[in-house]
């Protein structure tokens, strides 16, 4: 039966109506300036319990043993530059900021290299020395942020094994570059150890510009993938090329580079916006890998049809709030509010579908500045 020209009215007008609410959703999970505060509350409040601290961590450890490390460092991070930023609660930061520290030398007391990686670490011998880049610089990380804020005598021998555990493993690289796995390494992991140097000259009045120009002369001519002029993400300790450009590595790994090349930290999260960063209705999401990628372990679950990741987007909301990029960064907040299930109290806030590590990763994304502000200006 032919439909009725009133019965398509009603038809046309619902869809415009439909429309024109999916344009206007977005507006309905604007961020808000109160979010950060919000959101450290309530990381703090986890981080004083211990059977939330190690729930949390069982958790990211049965999805990815990496991320029970990262975890901590984004968390440190964090507290780090809250402590510099909120100097009303600055107590109260350092603090939170000790059980992060404290927390984190209890896990890496028997310095044991395999505690934080995955499985396939065992399965091939070390050609650098048998120490993973990625636990030293993450964990040096922790300790010269620490460090930076206030004096802790306790922690300056640590820091200074693990400092000159890094220098050593880039020094005696064929690619300036420790490996975090077994003939293996990565960006991110590099860029990390380099920004612990940073912030340990910065502190301590030492001098890693050389090593540093000279890592990032190297990345410029070999780690740079010619199709996308991205930083690739994994290379071979002689610096062959594993895999290309990822999300998850190249956001993070331009905020650490802001403290040795601004200019050149701010090509890479031009170029990374460019490639892996998109919006649908107002909403921002980024991608793992450019078009034509696929994705790994770090990605987390991939959106079907928008190929977007939750690692990805994370990151990039990192990049967009440490260069500034305020529309950018609005988007991805946006679709944090949306998808993230927040759940919130009248004094604190978390997003229950991000997990431990992503709440770590956006309370980092959402506070930092203050820090790297902080090494930048005080080292060379």
């Amino acid at each position: 039966m032919a439909t009725s020209p009133h019965r398509r009215y009603w038809a046309f007008a619902y869809l415009l109506a439909a429309a024109v609410w999916l344009t206007q959703l977005h507006r309905l999970y604007q961020p808000s300036p109160d979010d950060a505060a919000l959101l450290a509350h309530g990381q703090a409040e986890a981080l004083a319990d211990a059977e939330v601290r190690a729930a949390d961590s069982a958790h990211v450890r049965r999805v990815n043993p990496e991320w029970d490390l990262m975890r901590r460092m984004y968390l440190a991070l964090s507290f780090a530059d809250l402590a510099l930023s909120d100097v009303a609660h600055r107590d109260a930061h350092i603090a939170t900021l000790d059980l992060v520290v404290d927390d984190l030398l209890a896990a890496t007391r028997d310095d044991d290299p395999y505690r934080f990686l995955l499985p396939y670490a065992l399965t091939a011998p070390w050609l650098g020395g048998g120490r993973s880049l990625f636990l030293d610089g993450e964990v040096a990380l922790v300790l010269a942020a620490r460090l930076l804020v206030a004096p802790r005598k306790d922690l300056e021998a640590p820091l200074h094994r693990r400092i000159a555990a890094i220098v050593r493993a880039m020094e005696a690289s064929p690619s300036l570059s420790g490996e975090s796995y077994p003939d293996e390494a990565w960006t991110f992991c590099n860029t990390t150890a380099l920004a612990a140097l940073r912030l340990d000259d910065a502190r301590t009045g030492g001098d890693h510009h050389d090593l540093a120009q000279r890592w990032i002369a190297h990345a410029k001519a070999h780690l740079v993938d010619a199709r996308t002029g991205l930083l690739i993400s994994r290379y071979r300790y002689d610096g062959t090329v594993l895999e290309g450009p990822e999300g998850s590595s190249v956001f993070m790994a331009a905020h650490n580079l802001i403290l040795w090349d601004r200019p050149f930290a701010e090509a890479q999260y031009a170029q990374a916006r460019r490639l892996l960063t998109f919006e649908v209705l107002g909403f921002g999401l980024a991608r793992e890998w450019p078009l034509g990628g696929s994705a790994d372990v770090d990605s987390g679950p991939v959106i079907p049809l928008l190929g977007a990741s939750p690692g990805a987007s994370g990151m990039a909301l990192l990049g967009a709030r440490a260069f500034g990029d305020v529309a950018s960064a609005r988007a991805l907040e946006r679709s944090l509010r949306f998808t993230g299930a927040p759940e919130r109290s009248a004094d604190s806030e978390s997003f229950r579908a991000a997990g431990p590590m992503g709440n770590a990763v956006v309370l980092h994304a959402v506070t930092q500045g203050p820090l790297w502000a902080l090494a930048a200006g005080r080292a060379r």
